[in-house]
């Protein structure tokens, strides 16, 4: 078996490890929005639909983890594999990116609060955790348009963690030009 293969499981030990594992749950301990990433992408209709994104919260600076599993409140644009792959990022790959560009691109796709689909929908613009004026994206309905003019689809709304919620969406949002 190749090291590469291995990826996705050692990934999800090492965040499981980070942030406390999904089945602390039954015992009544907080779920995450980091687990509940782990739970979706490990079990319903999602299995296996997260790798690429576990891989970069894992490559990207840990403060990403410790944001995604602390007690504040926080709304997540998760892309799906199938997102990063049209940019050609596989769980095989991402960690080929630089750490400050994967970190910039992670915390562009966070946003401040918990915000429900209705909440999203009805607005034009998200400010996101990257700070400065590249930190925000603008909203059309269910679309979001990056900082480049490319559009991304709100697919899944509304998973909920108990530090936010989590939308997937079909494009990975960029801040800047690669």
């Amino acid at each position: 078996m190749k090291v590469r293969a291995l990826f996705p499981a050692t990934a999800l030990c090492t965040i499981f490890a980070l942030a406390g594992a999904p089945a602390a749950q039954a015992g009544g301990e907080k779920v995450s929005l980091v687990q509940k990433a782990i739970e979706l992408n490990t079990e319903g209709s999602y299995v296996g639909a997260f790798d690429t994104l576990i891989a970069a919260v894992l490559a990207a600076d840990p403060a990403v983890v410790s944001t995604l599993s602390d007690n504040s409140q926080e709304t997540v644009f998760a892309p799906t594999d199938d997102a990063f792959a049209e940019l050609d990022l596989t769980s095989d790959n991402i960690d080929d990116l630089d750490q400050a560009t994967l970190t910039t691109v992670l915390l562009y796709h966070v946003a401040p609060g918990r915000r429900y689909a209705e909440d999203v929908v009805s607005g034009d613009r998200i400010r996101t955790l990257l700070k400065g004026k590249k930190g925000f994206f603008q909203v059309n309905g269910t679309v979001l348009t990056d900082n480049l003019g490319r559009t991304s689809n709100i697919i899944v709304t509304d998973q909920e963690a108990d530090n936010g919620v989590i939308h997937a969406i079909d494009s990975v949002l960029l801040p800047v030009a690669p």
